[in-house]
């Protein structure tokens, strides 16, 4: 899926996050990754190491994106809306693909792929 086609599905929704903000909301959602994780490990590791790797993968998209909050501009604001889609997908599928989307846990999994959706749909990628 090109930037194109993310920016054509979501043609509809009213883009009200420019990057500062959704860098922002990057760092938040980082933080708040890493910090279920640290909840969620001892009751499920394998909740716990999907929450670890989200934080691990937003974080990364978000270093390294030439964007307000970036410290290493290596890819555009437009590629990072294609992490953003990768990240949700591994969010809201990790639960199954792991074996606990019938735990407590996955619910919070579900959320957060529902939210970055969101934010990724609300999101001005040709602002940067």
């Amino acid at each position: 899926m090109a930037t194109t086609d993310i920016q054509h599905l979501t043609s509809g929704v009213p883009k009200v996050i420019d990057p500062k903000t959704h860098a922002v909301l990057d760092y938040l959602v980082a933080g708040t990754f890493f910090t279920a994780g640290l909840l969620m490990r001892r009751r499920n590791p394998r909740a716990a190491g999907l929450a670890f790797a989200n934080a691990v993968a937003v974080t990364g998209a978000t270093l390294f994106c030439d964007y307000p909050g970036g410290v290493w501009p290596l890819f555009s604001f437009k590629t990072h809306a294609l992490l953003d889609v990768m990240q949700a997908a591994m969010a809201g599928a990790g639960p199954a693909l792991l074996g606990f989307a019938s735990d407590p846990e996955a619910r919070f999994f579900h959320g957060q792929a529902a939210s970055e959706v969101g934010v990724v749909a609300m999101t001005d990628f040709a602002a940067a």
